[in-house]
């Protein structure tokens, strides 16, 4: 019971480190869109995201497939980008539907725990590295949905008591995790 615990703090810290604010930023703007009322799409989304995140994390664990950290750093905030733009660019909750959604999240999961998986592979020993992922991950999905909870309540309080509306209130926080995004991607570049 004591490894879970180990664990399941370093999922929760992993995600809440402050010098590590990807997945923070990432989770903002997934979640702008989104109110209390259409969650269940959220949170299907949040861990479609930590399901990809730790198949990365067995992945590079087990050293199945091997990518270039630069890459990854670089990567990881372009999802964070490419996020905050489907806020930008498109239709009030035109993206909210469709199996692609799903599969992009998937996807930057992936990415975002390639980040993470060379510190994961030397914490965890071999015997260990299943069920310790699995605590991983229930620590991360912890903080995630403590993330969103927090958003949508920000997202449902700030238009109402500023008389601001929802669409604009999501362009301005996209646009400031953007110019963070934007910031993290020009610092990692492997270009």
């Amino acid at each position: 019971m004591n490894t879970f615990w180990f664990y399941f703090d370093l999922g929760f810290d992993h995600v809440l480190d402050l010098g590590g604010l990807d997945h923070f930023y990432f989770l903002v703007a997934l979640s702008l869109p989104f109110t209390f009322k259409n969650w269940r799409k959220l949170l299907l989304w949040v861990s479609l995201f930590t399901l990809g995140h730790s198949l990365s994390l067995l992945v590079t664990h087990f050293e199945w497939i091997k990518i270039n950290s630069q890459w990854v750093e670089f990567l990881i905030p372009v999802t964070i980008c490419i996020t905050c733009f489907s806020i930008l660019f498109q239709k009030e909750h035109a993206y909210l539907n469709g199996i692609w959604i799903n599969l992009i999240t998937l996807f930057f999961g992936l990415i975002h725990g390639f980040g993470f998986g060379r510190y994961f592979k030397m914490i965890a020993n071999e015997g260990e590295a299943v069920m310790a992922l699995l605590e991983f991950a229930l620590g991360v999905e912890f903080a995630q949905i403590l993330i969103v909870i927090f958003v949508l309540m920000i997202n449902d309080l700030v238009p109402r008591f500023f008389k601001i509306q929802s669409q604009k209130w999501q362009w301005i926080i996209a646009s400031m995790v953007l110019s963070q995004a934007i910031l993290m991607a020009s610092n990692s570049s492997p270009f």
